[in-house]
């Protein structure tokens, strides 16, 4: 008997270890535990603790990473600073996709985070199945070269948000009712800085051009890449519940706030480039 008492009390602790490991892996702030090199990998560093990565981008290559894993649905974040030499052309960004790795991305789904170069405008977009042009931009009431800040997006099966420093700046709702197509199939992580021609022209002799990330922790449902995301949206899950269906009145009066002040570009603005969510959104 006493043995066996001895084997039980041995196993409670072995299963209390193992949970306290578990929870310390899920819980983990580094690098590592959620994203890979993607792209340019000479030019991506992490330092050794795993809480930031640098990004760097010169005339030889820019670089780029992505999380391990693809999802349905969370609540994802990063804290981002961006190069402080100011030029045009460079685009540091992060964001969500469903496009297969290095691959022409045809028609997918993206939501866009996109410094336009590094005077302070950020981009945001949402490729709906297509080729995107739903540009809103925004410029930030700080400078984002300066000091770290969080750039957020909130995806379940009612809205899309996004937020600066926790502040909504944009929402893209689910109008599949009214025959809008929605974000439906899982997407991944990606962060990157490239010289995009149509941003501006670079000033070469300003290179290195680097961006840091740190915070690379983040709540989501995972599911298999490119596959249906129905099985995301249980309310299992925070950040599905009805407390995230919609934004609260204190919040909308927040973000129409600082669109009012900041945002530079709206295509829902111009009738050549308007869409049919324009309506409902």
């Amino acid at each position: 008997m006493a043995f066996l008492i001895s084997v039980f009390g041995c196993s409670l602790v072995l299963g209390v270890l193992s949970l306290i490991l578990q929870a310390k892996v899920a819980y983990s702030n580094s690098f590592d535990t959620y994203y890979s090199p993607l792209w340019g990998f000479p030019h991506l560093s992490v330092n050794p603790q795993g809480t930031e990565a640098q990004i760097k981008m010169d005339q030889s290559s820019g670089a780029g990473f992505r999380s391990k894993l693809d999802y349905g649905s969370g609540l994802f974040h990063i804290r981002m600073k961006i190069p402080n030499k100011r030029t045009g052309g460079v685009l540091t960004s992060f964001y969500l996709t469903s496009a297969p790795d290095n691959q022409d991305p045809g028609n997918h789904f993206e939501l866009d985070y996109e410094f336009l170069g590094t005077n302070g405008t950020v981009q945001t977009n949402v490729y709906n199945n297509d080729e995107g042009h739903r540009e809103q931009s925004f410029k930030l009431w700080f400078d984002p070269s300066a000091d770290f800040h969080t750039y957020e997006i909130l995806w379940n099966s009612h809205q899309i948000v996004f937020s600066v420093d926790r502040i909504p700046i944009r929402v893209f709702k689910n109008n599949s009712a009214q025959g809008i197509t929605y974000p439906s199939k899982a997407m991944h992580i990606e962060a990157s800085i490239w010289d995009a021609d149509w941003a501006g022209t670079v000033d070469w002799s300003q290179a290195p051009f680097v961006a840091y990330y740190q915070d690379f922790d983040f709540q989501a449902c995972s599911a298999p890449a490119g596959g249906d995301v129905s099985g995301c949206g249980s309310e299992q899950y925070f950040w599905n519940r009805q407390d995230y269906w919609e934004l609260k009145p204190g919040q909308k009066r927040e973000m129409e706030n600082y669109r009012r002040l900041y945002m530079s570009y709206d295509y829902c603005a111009y009738a050549s480039t308007r869409k049919p969510e324009c309506s409902f959104n």
